[in-house]
């Protein structure tokens, strides 16, 4: 059905109280966006941040009348958009196509029939969560993954999203994979996606941060953001057997300096992996460090 956007500048101060004001009127969905130029790329881990110029967008219903709102939001400047009907669902899906990485490995699209069948064919499914290979720093780890997995090995995928690169490891040789997550959601689109590649547990297995078991694993795979990462070097660390190693995505080029800085307390950090601006970080977890 056709649907109708409002969008209402406005600063970061004002920006919550009106989308109160938007979801009491029935909006179903409400977003924000950057009203200028002030990118936010990574903020500390639960600390949200909202731009000092911020655009607040409310979709409605067609057929709702929103006039009421308007004259509510009569000292702001709104700009109303007419949404046609169409099928986004669908549309979303079509731009994901089947992509290979590295020699051997491809991830299709659950709704595709896999272009080499006798490859290794990774099945997905990513609904809601982030993870299907186009996004530079989750092709940079399925590269990865493809040349350097080993058989046996335990594996940890700290922030699995749709647990993209854990089920890659596992069809690249490994033995099991922790899938953590702090999204609920995340971790029913990593299981879903786990069962159509065939992975149940304990072979493949999602815990919350706060309920995942003591262990040590041989990969240690966390492709988030700068930011968390520093914030949870320590934790990492401490998954990581003697040896093992740790692979990290989701990083800038200026902000491998920072990294390394830190890791390097831990790990025997490697030459960078870049991408474009994207960069991936792999370490050897040391002894004597």
């Amino acid at each position: 059905m056709p649907w109708k956007e409002l969008h209402i500048i406005t600063t970061a101060d004002k920006a919550d109280a009106i989308s109160d004001q938007l979801s009491n009127f029935g909006a179903n969905a409400i977003t924000f966006r950057d009203g200028g130029d002030d990118p936010i790329f990574e903020p500390s881990l639960n600390t949200p941040r909202i731009w000092a110029k911020t655009i607040v967008i409310g979709l409605f219903d067609n057929t709702l009348d929103i006039s009421p709102l308007l004259e509510q939001l009569s000292d702001y400047v709104v700009h109303m958009i007419d949404i046609p009907d169409e099928d986004w669902v669908r549309r979303s899906l079509d731009s994901f196509k089947p992509m290979k990485f590295g020699k051997k490995l491809w991830v299709c699209p659950s709704w595709q029939t896999p272009p080499d069948p006798d490859a290794i064919n990774l099945i997905l499914d990513p609904g809601l969560a982030f993870g299907t290979g186009s996004h530079p720093t989750t092709s940079l780890c399925l590269a990865w993954l493809d040349e350097n997995i080993q058989s046996e090995q335990q594996v940890i995928d700290y922030g699995c999203g749709s647990g993209i690169l854990g089920i890659a490891a596992l069809k690249l040789g490994a033995k099991s994979v922790f899938a953590i997550d702090h999204d609920i959601q995340a971790l029913e689109s990593a299981n879903h996606n786990s069962r159509q590649n065939d992975f149940y547990p304990p072979v493949f297995t999602t815990f919350l941060p706060e309920n995942m078991p003591d262990i040590k694993a041989d990969l240690v795979i966390a492709n988030i953001l700068a930011q968390p990462l520093l914030e949870l070097a320590p934790k990492l660390a401490s998954l990581t057997c003697f040896g093992g190693k740790i692979l990290l995505s989701g990083i800038l080029y200026d902000q491998v300096e920072g990294i390394n800085n830190v890791y390097k307390n831990w790990y025997i950090m490697q030459h960078p992996i870049s991408k474009g601006e994207w960069v991936n970080l792999v370490g050897i977890r040391a002894n004597n460090i």
